[in-house]
């Protein structure tokens, strides 16, 4: 089926029809009206605590109001996308902010609802879940219930709400502002010296060129070493914050919010950890076959994820468009439909400019409003497949808004990249049928080079994590000194002795952005693992795809371990991820058969 690929940046008139829409100020009153006759309505009324039809009224109300409005649905996506696409706008910063304040007052407005919810007696628990009016909002209850332990007071809970931003956010802005304004001199493609920003230098990081690569490393740990002392600050506040979090709500385990947040039972995590840990020689296999294809004993810490061959084959859009549509209507013709609709509707802003975000994502929430995909395509296979990647995404909130309703429209974390990966996979073993042998081992190289980055590195991270919170909590600080020991150690766990860690790269934690979120690492190795049974077994038996659709649709309508137990499958046994892993080690045997074939 033929696609138009002429709608190559967002249709934002599907939610607004310019900035100074007067729609925007109509749609804000709205959502304020709304809310406060929400809020003013229940706030003041006990009833909904006691009796399961006036929950079940409550409820219905409070699910239309997240349907049609949420704290400001249209008017915050419509701002954040406009950041997106021209991030040095003051004005766009300036109506961002304040549209922030007015999100966090209807927050902490109506924060009491939920709270008052998870807070009944276990006798009034047992009576509201067992109603067969409320069967559609039990899961939502059952999360009520299972977070409720762990919750402060409602005035509690809001001084967290305002504290956050200067107890975290600013720490972490603070760090992040002062890398992205360091420039240093550096070689660029062409061997010349070229002054460059922080961001720029470590995408050198991964150039073929070693000469450039080298240099982009060295200015790399000029910059990490000049902000390491402001790191260490900004790291043992932060592992403050949480410590001082889990006290007053007593959880045990300083994962353990994380957990609670995702639904995840931590029998799950500690299977997943034992799993992963326990197969390190599949990445040290890895990197060992990737120091031989390289023609050198060890590669060095920064040359980890420099691509092997010649995989940056030219590919134009419409090309990729045709691709992906094939790959999606052989899986299933909803999905390919799906995409089609993507791209001629303008839920696609494709090519770079200045201003626009680095980067790509897909963005969608629980309101009636549209997804939307933002790429910065170069033509490249990379391009390619990260658009597959955010389809995944699309496909899956596309999905989940068909078939819930607006308390349920949403992605858990630990399988919020099943989706995208799976997409992503069909798109490159498509493009590897018909590759030279040469092509293929670098594509297998690549796919490899991901699968390890994404599973044992994201599991090294977790567990670095992990000690790292354990230490501070019985020493009550830590130096930089002794984070970097930390972090060497996870880091060559899963490296082995074909990666060179150099004293400069023990400080390299300063960089890794994810260990300000608390643990939530972990999505990334669970998506895949989870992505790579499904697809396996969709290999296996096309009908099988029913039931990836049916995953797909689950939305957080719920638990993560019931979903899956429904399909026959428990994960929390650590056999279940090792069927994952042992598809990455089945394309590990195969890349290394192909390099003996080669002589490589």
């Amino acid at each position: 089926m033929k696609t138009d690929t002429s709608k190559t940046k967002w249709n934002l008139s599907l939610l607004f029809k310019s900035d100074d829409d007067p729609a925007i100020e109509t749609k804000r009153n709205e959502v304020k009206e709304e809310s406060y006759k929400f809020i003013n309505k229940w706030s003041k009324r006990s009833d909904f605590l006691e009796l399961e039809h006036i929950l079940r009224e409550a409820l219905d109300e409070y699910e239309a109001l997240a349907g049609k409005y949420g704290m400001a649905g249209h008017e915050s996506l419509y701002l954040f996308l406009r950041k997106s696409t021209d991030q040095n706008n003051p004005e766009i910063k300036a109506r961002v902010s304040r549209l922030d304040d007015f999100e966090v007052k209807i927050l902490n407005d109506i924060q009491f609802f939920e709270m008052r919810i998870s807070k009944v007696s276990s006798e009034i628990q047992k009576k509201f879940l067992e109603y067969s009016g409320l069967k559609q909002y039990k899961h939502f209850l059952e999360n009520l219930f299972n977070k409720s332990k762990y919750l402060l007071s409602e005035d509690q809970e809001k001084v967290v709400n305002l504290k956050d931003k200067s107890a975290i956010s600013n720490w972490v802005q603070m760090l992040s502002g002062f890398l992205a304004k360091e420039e240093r001199e550096v070689l660029n493609k062409n061997g010349k010296k070229e002054t460059k920003s922080f961001s720029s230098i470590y995408n050198l990081l991964n150039d073929t060129n070693k000469s450039i690569r080298d240099a982009a490393a060295k200015a790399v740990n000029e910059i990490i070493f000049k902000h390491v002392d402001v790191a260490e600050y900004e790291l043992n506040s932060i592992m403050e914050y949480l410590k001082v979090e889990d006290e007053l709500r007593n959880r045990s385990r300083p994962d353990l919010g994380r957990l609670v947040s995702d639904n995840m039972e931590p029998e799950i995590i500690d299977a997943l950890i034992e799993a992963v840990t326990s197969r390190s020689d599949i990445s040290k296999r890895y990197y060992k076959l990737k120091a031989k294809l390289f023609g050198v004993k060890k590669l060095q810490y920064h040359e980890r994820n420099v691509p092997y061959g010649d995989i940056d084959k030219e590919i134009s859009y419409k090309k990729t468009v045709d691709l992906i549509w094939n790959t999606f209507n052989n899986l299933d013709p909803e999905f390919s439909l799906i995409f089609k609709n993507f791209v001629e509707n303008g839920q696609i802003d494709v090519f770079p400019k200045k201003g626009k975000k680095s980067g790509a994502f897909c963005v969608s929430m629980p309101q009636d409003t549209p997804v939307y995909i933002l790429l910065n395509f170069s033509n490249k296979l990379s391009d390619s497949l990260t658009l597959a990647h955010e389809m995944g995404h699309a496909i899956n909130d596309t999905l989940v808004r068909k078939s819930q309703h607006a308390l349920y429209r949403d992605v858990y974390t630990s399988t919020a990249e099943v989706a995208s990966t799976f997409c992503e996979d069909f798109v490159l073993e498509k493009f590897s049928q018909n590759a030279d042998k040469e092509t293929q081992l670098a594509l297998k190289m690549m796919k490899l080079n991901d699968d390890v980055s994404t599973i044992q590195r994201q599991i090294a991270c977790y567990t670095f994590e992990q000690e790292l919170h354990k230490t501070y909590r019985e020493k009550g600080y830590l130096a930089k000194e002794q984070m970097g020991e930390i972090f060497r150690k996870h880091m060559k766990f899963y490296m082995g002795n074909y990666v060179e860690f150099s004293k400069e790269s023990d400080n390299w934690w300063v960089v890794w952005p994810h260990i300000r979120k608390y643990f939530y690492v972990y999505s990334y190795a669970s998506g895949l693992l989870i992505s790579k049974y499904m697809q396996n077994t969709v290999r296996k038996d096309k009908d099988f795809m029913k039931k990836v659709k049916g995953f797909l649709s689950v939305g957080i309508s719920d638990s993560p371990k019931n979903t899956f137990l429904k399909m026959g499958i428990d994960i929390s046994k650590k056999e279940f991820w090792n069927t994952g892993l042992n598809e990455m080690e089945q394309l590990l045997n195969a890349a290394e058969s192909l390099a003996k074939q080669l002589d490589k």
